[in-house]
């Protein structure tokens, strides 16, 4: 509550969560309500609901998305509630399930929260999102342990990976938020026209093209209500808005995605002003291409990240099927929407104005990883003149 949502007192919370996290979910109430919250109602996603829907629904299901839950959600978020999501849901879910009704539900789900997510996305309100443990997930990032066994491993890599393990977390994490803080100063600093991104094996070659005005962030952050919080736990990353006009070259990413059920490994991307012209996947290729004509602003980057592979999750070698950690272990992308707070003065303008400065607009935003151990990174000044930021996945 302290180091992460930043809850106050007579702050309402708002909590999503699966139903298998519920243990967790009666602790973290238990300490809002010790720390002053007013409120704490949560909202669970079930599994097994979920899964039904897909195997029984009639088709028309699929385009439909409850508005009347999601402006409620927003109406709390514009009553001033904070925000916290428990992640832990089976990342391959619907993975055996037709991809059109996945990307249908997506994009329905996509647009009645909209209201909602613009909150969010311009940091209005402090909310974070944090993990836990569940045995359908923990089966997953461990095939080959019993259950009781791959579920005390996961829990035990979700503490490592939160940094969550010292004495006293909450100093370390202050800590790792001043050592975020100098890299983002740094890289602000240094007002980079874009980065380029390339592997020695040539599978990454891609020059990514910064918004203009665009500002740094990284770890935790001042929300539009006055309250600091860390909107991820955990975080390694150092992220800005790219211009949606001025990426070009190809990459590979160096994770799976998961997304929404469906796992998509190896995907591969080309890019041409801006837009993906070409994408394809070993698994999951039918869904990479769904997702990125969800609407226009789909094809195109959102966030661009940096994140060294040094970091505790990268050391952990753990795949965990869940991009909340996996992009904390490598430097990646996201497609979709753009966050307006990473422009100067961007949480006061309108979409057209973002627009004019570069930022990208969409009804999803996907981050999915490129980076790695063999991933450089250079910045790249308007003349094109370079500087080397990454070499062999860390900070030079």
């Amino acid at each position: 509550m302290r180091i992460g949502l930043g809850l106050q007192p007579g702050q309402e919370l708002v909590l999503t969560a699966p139903t298998d996290a519920l243990p967790l979910v009666r602790l973290i109430t238990a300490h809002a309500y010790k720390a002053g919250a007013k409120l704490v109602t949560t909202f669970y996603s079930d599994d097994a609901a979920t899964l039904a829907r897909y195997q029984n629904a009639p088709d028309e299901s699929f385009d439909y998305a409850p508005a009347w839950y999601h402006d409620a959600i927003a109406t709390a978020f514009k009553s001033g509630a904070a925000r916290m999501g428990v992640t832990g849901a089976n990342p391959a879910l619907l993975a055996q399930q037709d991809p059109a009704k996945v990307s249908r539900a997506n994009v329905a789900a996509s647009k009645a929260s909209k209201p909602a997510m613009e909150l969010i996305t311009r940091h209005e309100i402090n909310w974070t999102i944090v993990a836990a443990a569940t045995p359908a997930w923990a089966k997953l990032v461990f095939p080959d342990d019993p259950e009781p066994a791959a579920l005390s491993k996961l829990w035990d890599a979700i503490f490592f990976a939160s940094r969550i393990t010292s004495d006293d977390p909450v100093a370390q994490w202050k800590q790792h938020g001043e050592n975020l803080k100098r890299r983002v100063d740094f890289l602000n600093g240094r007002r980079y026209h874009s980065l380029r991104f390339y592997t020695p094996d040539g599978a990454t070659d891609l020059t990514v093209g910064l918004a203009d005005q665009h500002l740094w962030a990284g770890g935790g952050t001042t929300a539009g209500n006055g309250v600091y919080c860390q909107p991820n736990i955990p975080t390694e990353e150092c992220f800005t808005t790219p211009h949606k006009d001025r990426v070009n070259g190809f990459v590979t990413a160096s994770k799976p995605l998961s997304h929404q059920g469906t796992l998509i490994e190896n995907i591969r991307c080309e890019f041409k002003d801006g837009k993906i012209v070409k994408a394809t996947a070993t698994a999951g290729e039918e869904a990479i291409n769904k997702l990125i004509s969800t609407d226009e602003g789909a094809r195109k980057l959102g966030e661009v990240a940096l994140v060294p592979h040094n970091s505790p999750i990268a050391q952990g070698g753990i795949l965990f099927w869940n991009t909340l950690f996996d992009e904390n272990a490598a430097s990646h992308i996201a497609l979709g929407q753009a966050y307006s707070t990473c422009l100067i003065g961007g949480e006061k303008m309108s979409n057209e104005e973002l627009a004019k400065l570069g930022a990208n607009e969409s009804l999803i935003h996907v981050d999915w990883m490129i980076g790695g151990p063999t991933m450089n990174v250079d910045g790249l000044a308007e003349d094109g003149t370079a500087e080397p930021l990454m070499r062999a996945g860390d900070w030079v």
